[in-house]
């Protein structure tokens, strides 16, 4: 196999996977879907709701944890999502030992 090939599919394939992972979105709720979080590819949170529901002034502290959990569990999510995509690729590549 061709070096310089080898390292311009490589880079092609980085890119791609950039490209791929912030254009990605991954949604997780916490709480019944009380609180629905999204994240992209890189884990950053894109999008938050919060059912009006859960609202209540004498319980913050639950909305607080309900909030943590939907961004942990899309955070989670996320990460699988880019474990799959790295493996998919990488086998595409055709490239040993990946």
């Amino acid at each position: 196999m061709n070096p310089k090939k080898l390292m311009k599919d490589l880079q092609a394939a980085q890119d791609r996977l950039t490209k791929e992972l912030q254009e990605a979105r991954v949604t997780a709720s916490a709480g019944g879907d009380m609180v629905t979080a999204t994240v992209n590819g890189g884990k950053e949170l894109v999008a938050l709701k919060i059912d009006p529901e859960v609202v209540n002034k004498e319980d913050v502290e639950m909305l607080q944890d309900l909030i943590v959990a939907a961004i942990k569990e899309a955070q989670r999510r996320a990460d699988e999502a880019v474990q799959q995509k790295i493996g998919a690729m990488s086998a595409g590549l055709g490239i040993p030992g990946m």
